[in-house]
């Protein structure tokens, strides 16, 4: 787990604008749903045969007996909001949260114990035009972040009839190799095999490879509809790559899956994954509902942006208020609110804890503001505060405090400052 830093702050800012305005625009609303959530809940959702379920939720139990779980993904806890709030009577959501998640997994690049998500839903349509819309959407936002190193990967899994089937294939597969296989796929096997296609195992690589392959088992329903979606993200200019090996590793997934993956961030290279979990919502006992979505790693694309050069940076103030006197201090600190109030998300820092005038022309200096407002009781005496701009070669001018803020208005746009 990790601390975010104010110097590294801006590129989660930008991030959370860039997507916050493309979720906005493609009209889906934010939810918010628990940190904690009861255990059942993922068993049931993500699968007990899951690495999440078995090795990396942090889980315990409360005063009371129940057994409680920090979430490690957010999809099963909005389709638990969804059922317990009532939202689904005929409805068509487009929801999305964000926030912390937990997994007791092997940090590695863009990967901590704490991470953060988006996850991004969209409930009770069931063609693959919202897939493919979902797709384009990550596709504008890598456009929009100036992130160029990330790749899209594409499956179908078919319904559960279909994987029921490809189950069969796959564990009279395996046991004519069981011997080959490592303690945790031998365990898996006769629970769920197709999670034996998720192992990281080097050593299955050869083995897994040789597996039946998924697409040769998919129901014609799911054929039509993958071929639907990928005619329409061909008509878009969306490049994918098809991969049958991607199943995901999470049990609610049906029919398509995607991920977004990237060369730039290890041996972990998903960035954004996703796809259809039609069968969750009625598995935890709502009505059926079809439903499509993904999930984006804070942490990982973060890390791409500032490979890619595009972090935004922490915008510095505007003004920086010096002051020095002791009538000239507790004047500029009001002077400080009425200009908040005259120019609203502009920043102005006020120098705080004293220092002579060289000592405070240094702090702002550093704070990165345009201009510095000056007061000492000399000036106070006459009604009149001095301005100085701190990004140019200029000189210190004079204004009475009655007309600062439309002055201090106007030579901001004279510096071409602006508060976007």
């Amino acid at each position: 787990m990790n601390d975010v830093l104010p110097a590294e702050i801006g590129a989660w800012q930008h991030l959370e604008r860039v997507l916050g305005g493309l979720l906005h625009d493609y009209g889906y609303e934010e939810l918010r749903v628990p940190v904690v959530e009861h255990t059942e809940l993922f068993k049931r959702s993500i699968g007990e045969y899951t690495d999440i379920v078995e090795k990396e939720m942090y889980t315990f139990e409360d005063s009371g007996g129940d057994s409680l779980t920090l979430r490690p993904e957010a999809t099963a806890g909005i389709a638990r909001a969804a059922i317990s709030n009532g939202l689904l009577r005929g409805a068509r959501l487009k929801l999305w949260t964000a926030g912390p998640m937990f997994r007791h997994e092997r940090p590695q690049a863009g990967r901590f114990r704490q991470f953060h998500q988006f996850s991004v839903e969209a409930i009770g349509f069931p063609g693959p035009d919202v897939d493919a819309e979902l797709i384009a959407l990550g596709a504008r936002l890598w456009q929009r972040l100036g992130v160029t190193r990330v790749r899209l990967v594409l499956n179908s899994l078919g319904t559960s009839a279909a994987r029921a089937q490809y189950r069969g294939a796959l564990q009279t597969y395996f046991q004519a190799h069981e011997a080959a296989l490592d303690a945790d796929s031998r365990r898996r096997l006769q629970g769920n095999p197709l999670r034996i296609l998720d192992s990281k195992n080097p050593a299955l690589r050869a083995l897994i490879e040789g597996a039946p392959v998924l697409t040769d088992y998919l129901d014609e329903e799911s054929r039509q509809h993958f071929a639907a979606l990928r005619t329409m993200l061909d008509g878009l200019g969306v490049t994918y790559t098809i991969n049958p090996r991607l199943v995901r590793g999470l049990d609610y997934y049906s029919r398509t899956v995607f991920e977004w993956i990237s060369d730039a961030l290890g041996a972990q290279d998903a960035v954004c994954s996703g796809g259809r979990y039609d069968g969750l919502i009625s598995q935890l006992g709502g009505e059926a509902t079809p439903a499509v979505g993904f999930a984006l790693g804070i942490e990982r694309v973060v890390e791409l942006i500032r490979q890619a050069g595009t972090a935004g940076q922490s915008r510095p103030p505007a003004v920086y208020v010096i002051a020095n006197g002791a009538l000239a201090e507790p004047r500029a600190l009001q002077l400080a609110e009425q200009l908040r109030e005259a120019l609203p998300g502009q920043g102005v820092q006020m120098n705080l804890g004293g220092g002579s005038f060289k000592t405070q022309f240094r702090r702002a200096d550093r704070s990165g503001a345009c201009l510095a407002l000056i007061l000492g009781d000399a000036e106070l005496d006459r009604g009149m505060v001095a301005l100085k701009p701190l990004r140019r070669e200029a000189g210190q001018s004079e204004c009475p405090l009655p007309d600062l803020p439309a002055r201090v208005q106007k030579m901001l746009q004279e510096e071409s400052w602006t508060s976007t």
